[in-house]
């Protein structure tokens, strides 16, 4: 199967029905060791530019025995999203912090574009990036507009531009600018105000944003709507964005690239996320991820016109039904599929009704109730494959018409493949190391 050509409409996991455009970067940060990290290669003149780096990053609390972040060195890529996901208190936040210096580090260096930013004015460093947190943090006594204003107005933005920069922020991320811009936080459902606050970490257009935890106040259906959302305007924006979640179905959905931290920030893997579902470096990341992974990794597997699908027996109406059943059974198949005047899929015949010579009409059989379009993911086609009559995902083309069929076998090769080749990602790495 092929990789998935875009990411405008992801879902949440498991039951989302689009995936992303992210193909397996071969020069993808990795560990393999605990306190081992090591990556694909330096990147070529093509690849996305290095937007962040920590480097042997350190924070030690007064009074304590062991580092809350230990000698932590990362990578984050220009305009992509890397995720921080790990178990409660492993020091995703902390991290978080260090990066905008909320939290000053006690030992090792930050650079942003290169720069060195250890030392810099941490008041000024902060108003280069967006920040965004589970509480959302809105002013009280502001209006939205307000809200969102903060960081222009200590930049010396002038009151037009201000002004436009409000109305065009409340829109993209979906919020109606005459409605919103005069309410107070109190006035808005926890949705919309979390809507306010990526707005207002948008404010004066930063190039790399840190979201901590930021749709983990709000209910499911909202999460994954605000999710959605999110991705579709990062689709337009290309931030540079550390995100943090202790959610491994979050992690997936949002993320470019996903860092697995232990204790400590310790990294254990950091790679895409169809990499460590296909191929987990150790037992802390196998158990982290949970089971479910060889299904989640169906995600990022699409059908389309490059995949030469198995050939299905067919029929019109009209058809002779001793003839029909004939390629059934050459077919192997205990199934016919009833085709219209289209070729669209619209009726399941069983063979053994075809044998008795019963003329065949577009009421015969069942109805085709299950079955994808082409761009479709592999888990969308397994979903349909389990409530399909013949066990098979039939597949469409965009005008409705009869393309083929996905079997078992195909997620079977699907998975195997994409195991293999991770697999041989990192025996690359080691060996190379």
């Amino acid at each position: 199967m092929a990789r998935p050509p875009d990411r405008s409409a992801r879902t949440a996991l498991p039951t989302r029905d689009r995936t992303r455009d992210r193909r397996m970067s071969e020069n993808a940060d990795t560990t393999l060791e605990q306190n081992e990290s090591t990556t694909g290669g330096a990147p070529s003149p093509g690849d996305r530019l290095r937007k962040i780096r920590l480097e042997e990053v350190e924070k030690r609390y007064p009074g304590t025995k062991q580092p809350a972040v230990a000698s932590l060195t990362l990578d984050v890529h220009e305009g992509e999203i890397l995720v921080l996901v790990g178990p409660s208190g492993c020091g995703k936040s902390t991290t978080l912090r260090l990066i905008n210096r909320m939290i000053e580090p006690t030992g090792g260096r930050i650079f942003l574009d290169d720069e060195d930013v250890t030392k810099a004015n941490p008041d000024k460093l902060r108003r280069r990036i967006g920040y965004v947190i589970q509480q959302i943090g809105l002013f009280p006594h502001q209006t939205i507009a307000q809200n969102i204003a903060t960081v222009p107005k200590m930049l010396g933005w002038d009151k037009n531009r201000i002004t436009g920069r409000i109305d065009e922020l409340l829109s993209v991320v979906g919020l109606d600018p005459d409605t919103y811009r005069g309410r107070y936080p109190k006035e808005l459902s926890g949705g919309q105000a979390q809507r306010v606050g990526v707005a207002r970490a948008l404010g004066a257009d930063p190039e790399i944003m840190l979201m901590d935890e930021p749709f983990g106040a709000i209910d499911p259906i909202t999460r994954d709507r605000l999710q959605n959302e999110f991705l579709r305007v990062q689709e337009d924006l290309r931030k540079t964005i550390v995100f943090v979640t202790h959610d491994i179905d979050e992690a997936i959905k949002m993320g470019d690239r996903i860092a697995i931290l232990g204790e400590q920030s310790v990294i254990r893997q950091v790679d895409t996320p169809e990499r460590i579902l296909a191929f987990p470096v150790d037992d802390f990341v196998r158990d982290f991820i949970g089971e479910g992974s060889t299904l989640k990794g169906l995600h990022f597997e699409t059908v389309d016109e490059h995949v030469k699908l198995e050939p299905y027996p067919t029929m019109h109406v009209g058809d002779t039904p001793t003839d029909a059943a004939a390629r059934a059974s050459e077919a192997n198949t205990d199934w016919i599929l009833l085709l219209d005047e289209q070729d669209h899929p619209i009726r399941w015949v069983a063979v053994g009704d075809l044998e008795r010579g019963e003329a065949v009409t577009a009421e015969s059989g069942s109805e085709v109730a299950a079955k994808v379009s082409l761009g479709a993911t592999l888990f969308e086609a397994l979903e349909q494959m389990l409530i399909s009559e013949a066990a098979v995902s039939p597949v469409v083309r965009d005008d409705g018409s009869f393309y083929g069929v996905v079997r078992l076998t195909h997620l079977n090769r699907a998975i195997r493949r994409a195991r293999l080749e991770a697999r041989e990602h990192y025996e690359s790495l080691e060996a190379t190391s």
